[in-house]
């Protein structure tokens, strides 16, 4: 009895000390890794007029730089009209930069500053939006390319994507020259044409700028934005993503005699074959881990939640696999911890009573920073094991871009102002879809992404969906934000 006495003793003590150490870290726990902001000097806010700027949000979607699949069914001249409502609208901004074409319609503007030897800023946003779907347009409170303003916001295709910060920026940028504003450092504006199917026209960009020697001191594009029910914290935060995953869709092929479908094969034929390769790959996930920009966000956000929360991120040698398991239960949460497996198309015969002779899946892959594609196509491989199967690329794949600093002072420049305008604490996170920034990285390391907006989880539905909007709030705020971004990296 005396020994198990001992023994329960032991335990006891042990279980005390485990319980001290991680209350101890909990409530000393700082996130690691940031910068520290007070050495940024913001520039002042300036006055919006912020009916006008609705006005010009409203002409910029009306006019319908549609990106399709084909670009056979583009519409060349709504590009040109939108080159010259730039112009007209905005002549000072125009007078103060020069502007030159790359690509097919990818608008490169240079802003010199008094000083050459200082690297420059890029901001970033691009011209062309998705199209609606058709049949869905009744669904729309307002016509989805009338630019209508009504409800406190301005609706249609690309009020937020990306004609929104494509029109706050030059709102900004106009109201900095009509002040006189003369910039040390060189800003240079960068709008892509078709962000939203190739990428042709940020990557024509790149290799001008390139090309003229430029190194910037950052890049900042879409990406991410100000979240107002974070489920973290459940409140405001500013998040800015700090890489963004590569994107690479695997071709799967089982080929097969074919035939009759009266004379089935005992083993089902190609399909069945394509099918169990299909589970396979996708049953054969990667792991999530607590890694990269998406883990960065969840120790920066620790301190703000509540305390179960912040005692897990602040003891991960006891609480890992309990957070894996908690952010991993929906599918936003896991996509920022792995590289996901989306078997997304599927192509077998073209008639019902017929065999095919090959069948065909693509699976499309989204992979996280410290992955690659040559690790997808290895794991897919490994997956389908024995099964006769042949694997290529739809595509050459497009790895995942690096991570951009958070102790830079292009981040401490940008995490800076976003406190100043939003009013929201900042915190680097991974962009799980794709922007022209990635194609600016060959001139500058530090490439962030975000969106001076506010919106609730739910509001992000509408980006790409039904009844687009912006906010006159979010409009004011996204002026100030590009005109005091401006100011301050270029004071």
């Amino acid at each position: 009895m005396r020994i198990f006495g001992r023994l329960a003793l032991g335990l006891i003590l042990l279980l005390a000390v485990l319980v001290a150490v991680v209350l101890v870290r909990t409530y000393t726990y700082q996130p690691p890794g940031l910068a520290d902001l007070s050495g940024v000097k913001v520039a002042p806010a300036i006055p919006v007029d912020v009916a006008q700027a609705a006005q010009h949000l409203s002409q910029a979607v009306q006019i319908q730089t549609v990106s399709h699949q084909d670009p056979a069914d583009d519409q060349p001249a709504e590009w040109e009209k939108l080159h010259a409502f730039l112009q007209v609208t905005y002549p000072a901004a125009h007078a103060a930069m020069s502007r030159v074409i790359v690509g097919r319609n990818t608008l490169v503007y240079t802003w010199p500053g008094s000083d050459p030897a200082l690297p420059p800023v890029i901001l970033m946003a691009h011209q062309d939006v998705v199209p609606v779907t058709p049949g869905t347009e009744k669904d729309w409170k307002h016509p989805p390319f009338s630019g209508e303003i009504a409800e406190g916001a301005v609706w249609g295709r690309g009020s937020i994507d990306d004609k929104g910060s494509l029109i706050t920026l030059f709102e900004g940028l106009e109201a900095l020259a009509k002040q006189g504003f003369k910039p040390r450092r060189t800003v240079i504006v960068v709008s892509g044409e078709d962000e939203e199917v190739r990428g042709s026209g940020a990557k024509a960009a790149a290799a001008y700028l390139k090309a003229k020697g430029v190194r910037a001191e950052f890049v900042i594009d879409e990406g991410q934005a100000v979240i107002a029910d974070n489920p973290v914290t459940g409140g405001r935060m500013a998040l800015i993503g700090t890489a963004e995953k590569g994107y690479a869709t695997l071709r799967v092929t089982a080929k097969a005699p074919g035939g009759h479908s009266s004379a089935p094969p005992a083993d089902g034929g190609g399909v069945v074959t394509l099918s169990k390769a299909v589970v396979a790959i996708a049953g054969h996930s990667f792991p999530m881990d607590l890694r990269g920009p998406g883990a960065d966000m969840l120790r920066t956000l620790a301190p703000k939640a509540a305390f179960p929360i912040r005692m897990a991120i602040a003891n991960t040698w006891l609480f890992k696999p309990l957070i894996l398991k908690q952010i991993g239960a929906t599918p936003s949460g896991a996509a920022l911890l792995h590289t996901t497996i989306a078997p997304t198309l599927l192509k077998g015969s073209p008639k019902e009573n017929v065999l095919p002779q090959d069948a065909t899946a693509w699976i499309n892959y989204r992979i996280a920073p410290g992955d690659s594609s040559a690790m997808v196509s290895a794991r897919a491989r490994a997956a389908v094991g024995a099964l006769p199967v042949s694997f290529a690329w739809a595509a050459p794949p497009s790895e995942p871009s690096p991570v951009s600093s958070t102790t830079s002072q292009g981040w401490k420049v940008v995490a800076a102002v976003t406190q100043a305008v939003t009013g929201a604490a900042v915190a680097p996170n991974l962009v799980t879809a794709g922007t022209d920034s990635k194609s600016l990285q060959v001139v500058s390391a530090d490439v962030y992404r975000f969106q001076p907006m506010d919106f609730s989880l739910h509001d992000i539905e509408m980006i790409h969906g039904t009844n687009e909007h912006m906010t006159l709030k979010n409009l004011a705020q996204a002026v100030q934000f590009y005109a005091r971004l401006t100011a301050t990296a270029a004071q």
